[in-house]
């Protein structure tokens, strides 16, 4: 009999790969957690249906992991996260789901850690005391963000507080695939993945990679803090979220996020994507 899983987050940047990466398969049932499902006939076929999904709506909450053996747990990156979290973490343990796959963060058990981590391990916490099996998964930030948050502009730069700082930056795709393994196979209950891309580099270094696949001249401008917090704001970003914002740059900054790990080898059995590969793979995105 397949296993129903629940991914909430499912036209974000991670949840729509990881309903990617369960497409097709014959051992699953996705349910793909929209905030309307009539507008997500693009996931709909195969073994995906979307379903109405919001995290303060009860009854969509209790609705959707009826049945659910497995849950995909993305929460929004709001200030009220804890507790909507907590809020489908109490109805998928009513409703008898087995086991939760939380997206977390990197770092997130350090103490006392950044905003943003100690929201995460908060949430981790919840989800220990709920007495559900488990998989934390905790990526280092995202290679997407290069086409979603900080492109290059009209003018080729890259725009960012974080002086030399190197990230260990990890693809979407690597992500999804470790998730789908977590839901999937067994021997992953109970553990917490950190996970990275295969090296750490600089933004410089990332301008220079995605200019050369579109044959753009692209930089990097390295921001004053004080400017990048003020920019955040005029931009009309709560004073809660630049905060938190600010808090992840100085950490981008300061180079604590260069560790690299082999989770992905591991767990995956393939290398994780380099952000060359990646540069290519999205070329078309930054032309």
């Amino acid at each position: 009999m397949a296993t129903t899983i629940l991914v909430t987050g499912a036209t974000g940047t991670i949840g729509s790969q990881v309903v990617s990466a369960l497409k097709g398969r014959n051992d699953v049932t996705v349910r793909a957690a929209v905030r309307s499902a009539a507008k997500a006939e693009s996931l709909k076929g195969g073994n995906v249906t979307p379903v109405d999904f919001e995290y303060n709506k009860p009854e969509l909450l209790q609705k959707a992991v009826a049945g659910v053996d497995k849950l995909f747990l993305v929460t929004p990156f709001a200030q009220d996260q804890v507790d909507l979290g907590a809020r489908l973490i109490d109805a998928a343990k009513v409703a008898g789901v087995k086991h939760i796959v939380k997206l977390s963060a990197l770092g997130c058990d350090m103490e006392p850690g950044i905003q943003l981590g100690r929201w995460h391990r908060t949430i981790e916490r919840y989800i220990l005391g709920s007495g559900l099996k488990y998989t934390f998964l905790r990526p280092n930030n995202f290679m997407e963000n290069f086409i979603g948050y900080y492109p290059p502009g009209k003018d080729g730069n890259i725009y960012l507080p974080w002086g030399q700082g190197a990230c260990s930056f990890i693809a979407g795709s690597d992500i999804a695939a470790v998730a789908a393994a977590a839901l999937t196979s067994s021997g992953h209950e109970n553990k917490a993945y950190e996970l990275t891309g295969p090296e750490a580099f600089t933004i410089g270094q990332a301008a220079a990679a995605i200019g050369e696949v579109s044959g753009r001249k692209v930089n990097y401008v390295d921001v004053p803090e004080a400017a990048a917090h003020k920019a955040m704001s005029d931009m009309g970003m709560p004073g809660w979220m630049v905060d938190a914002m600010m808090e992840l740059h100085g950490i981008d900054k300061a180079g604590y996020a260069g560790q690299v790990t082999d989770t992905v080898q591991k767990v995956t059995g393939r290398a994780p994507v380099s952000f060359a590969q990646f540069a290519r793979q999205h070329a078309a995105a930054w032309k």
